[in-house]
């Protein structure tokens, strides 16, 4: 007997560790945009700036990318320095967009610009729109709230303090003023640094607000199956324990 009650926990543990490995498997893995820049100053001059912006739909590619540029950088001041093949950099209002020929579904929009000089400050929000060839918008605009990271984090760029007697340079006076363009509102509030908005996709793509919507939608209804699956796991691994229970105290 007491052989029998040292095997029932083992045995309903099986179970139970499978449906934990279908609940860690049905949590989906957030694509993110990711800044980095070695030996990031403030007041850093020629500083060349590195963007991955991760592929997370395995049937659409990324075809471009919106960034909002901080306050303190000019679009401007602002050139491609290399990224995918065939792709450009066009300046914007309040910031530019990289974009070519669609790339493969699943892989990363890996670029890199090249700023004329880094603003005075603590960090850098480069708050970003990825569009997908199927019309899907990814907004990476959020900010951390009370300590709470959020579902789609805005790119932050830690600076280093600037160095001894680095001061800002003058204004460029051959810089091309940017195209007006429309901007997507931004709700997240966040430094000094980060643009109140952050940029719509290019014309002849869906609104940013829209695609979001739609985003929101899809997501709601990829997440039923998951749940489905879930519960018909649980449930059979609650009939399991307690058909193998019946079973013992019938033997």
């Amino acid at each position: 007997m007491s052989l029998r009650r040292f095997r029932i926990p083992a045995r309903a543990a099986v179970p139970i560790a499978a449906l934990a490995s279908v609940l860690a498997l049905a949590s989906p893995a957030l694509a993110h945009v990711e800044v980095e820049s070695d030996g990031a100053q403030a007041l850093a001059v020629g500083a060349v700036v590195s963007f991955n912006a991760e592929g997370e739909s395995d049937t659409a590619g990324i075809s471009q990318i919106r960034v909002a540029l901080p306050s303190g950088i000019a679009p401007g001041d602002v050139t491609l320095a290399d990224g995918p093949q065939g792709w450009t950099l066009a300046p914007a209002a309040d910031g530019y967009t990289v974009a070519g020929p669609a790339l493969a579904p699943s892989k990363a929009a890996a670029y890199r610009i090249k700023v004329r000089q880094l603003p005075d400050a603590k960090e850098l929000v480069f708050k970003s729109l990825v569009t997908y060839t199927d019309g899907h918008v990814d907004r990476w605009i959020e900010l951390p709230q009370a300590g709470v990271t959020p579902e789609h984090p805005a790119p932050v760029l830690k600076l280093a303090a600037a160095a001894p007697g680095a001061t800002p340079l003058p204004a460029d006076p051959s810089a091309t003023p940017a195209t007006p363009t429309a901007a997507a509102t931004a709700t997240a509030t966040g430094p000094a640094s980060a643009p109140a908005s952050a940029p719509a996709p290019a014309s002849g793509s869906a609104s940013a607000s829209a695609s979001a919507k739609a985003s929101d939608s899809t997501s709601s209804s990829g997440s039923l199956p998951v749940v489905v699956t879930v519960l018909v796991v649980l449930a059979a691994a609650v009939g399991g324990v307690v058909w193998w229970r019946r079973r013992s105290a019938a033997s």
